[in-house]
């Protein structure tokens, strides 16, 4: 185990009592979607950023900017469009007359990536240089700006959308950005009875207030009540051999990932997928990290983080395909990974 000491069971109910209010405050407005919903959440508990893809209508927008309410949070959204420019994300410096004194003076105007909860809506419709305006902020919480760096107030999230089904007019995301992303989230169409209840609220009465939930300060605290959840070594190395089984041409590649992949994931993938396993265990009311917290976040950790070959795209097969079958290949019990070759390295001694 880590040296951390575990949560207390004072901290592990504050944090699952926490999820439970958003979850039901979200509800008011937001029919479904509880898959998306667990995620955004542990994003944000994790201090992660999330990028959800889906086809328009299912309301990405609204359940982001609901759960920004919730938490009592400033909510930004920003419509991304061919035209937009680097300065209209971060800000930019502006050159003034003081009405006092008469002087020209440059002030800063900042963009509305200074919020709590940023909305990059339809993220892939700008071009590269616009997106990669993100990247400092979503990985140092901090804007650079001519020869200026400005910090951005905690807690911050990017929540980006992505249309799956138009590609005229779009900029695929650069691996490197979508490596920031904690996760990619499929925002699926409704059940029957979902889509039911979606049509009588929003034709029958207006929309349900969203009571807020909990402060920017709470939400820190929670955050860093994540970090000490511990997880066992044997997990530890669980989820590295998961990532490197994804890394074609390294020895640890499982077969799938040879026939399958282009491109692997990266250490932040470990990273991400450790700490969204000790969140998910905190939100269920659990002290440490089990196996299934881990299995669970798989798929929306690393589906965007691998590159499929020409082979897999024209046979129709997915990312989600390829880490249905990398999990069956990687043994998850210890003994497992004592008695296979390409585990060896990684098993504890």
């Amino acid at each position: 185990m880590n040296d951390a000491p575990p949560p207390s069971n004072e901290a592990i109910e504050r944090i699952s009592a926490a999820s439970s209010q958003i979850k039901t405050q979200l509800g008011r407005v937001v029919v479904g979607q509880e898959e998306v919903i667990d995620l955004l959440l542990v994003a944000l508990f994790c201090r992660g950023h999330c990028l959800l893809e889906g086809v328009p209508g299912l309301a990405k927008t609204l359940l982001v900017s609901t759960l920004a309410k919730s938490l009592n949070l400033s909510f930004s959204r920003i419509q991304f469009t061919p035209d937009l420019m680097p300065g209209d994300v971060t800000g930019a410096d502006v050159l003034e007359e003081n009405k006092a004194t008469g002087q020209r003076e440059v002030r800063f105007m900042p963009g509305p990536i200074f919020a709590h909860v940023l909305l990059a809506d339809e993220i892939n419709r700008t071009p590269p240089k616009t997106q990669a305006a993100l990247l400092e902020a979503m990985q140092e919480r901090q804007v650079t700006v001519g020869q200026t760096r400005r910090l951005i107030e905690h807690p911050f999230v990017v929540l980006a959308t992505q249309n799956p089904i138009e590609q005229e007019g779009t900029y695929p995301l650069p691996e490197a950005q979508q490596d920031r992303f904690m996760f990619k989230a499929i925002v699926r169409y409704p059940s029957f009875d979902d889509e039911v209840e979606v049509a009588r609220r929003t034709t029958s009465r207006a929309m349900e207030e969203v009571d807020s939930v909990l402060s920017p300060a709470e939400i820190v605290e929670l955050q860093d009540l994540v970090l000490t959840t511990p997880i066992s070594d044997h997990l530890t190395r669980y989820v590295v051999a998961l990532v490197r089984g994804t890394r074609v041409g390294e020895p640890e590649a499982t077969d799938v990932a040879r026939r399958r992949l282009e491109w692997g994931a990266g250490t932040r993938a470990v990273q991400h997928l450790i700490l969204g396993a000790k969140a998910r265990a905190l939100m269920s009311g659990r002290p440490c990290v089990t196996l299934e917290d881990v299995q669970a976040l798989v798929k929306p950790v690393l589906r965007h983080r691998l590159v499929l070959n020409f082979s897999a795209e024209s046979e129709g097969i997915s990312a989600d395909d390829v880490l249905e079958d990398l999990i069956k290949a990687t043994p998850a019990r210890e003994g497992a990974l004592n008695h296979d070759a390409r585990f060896r390295g990684l098993a504890a001694s």
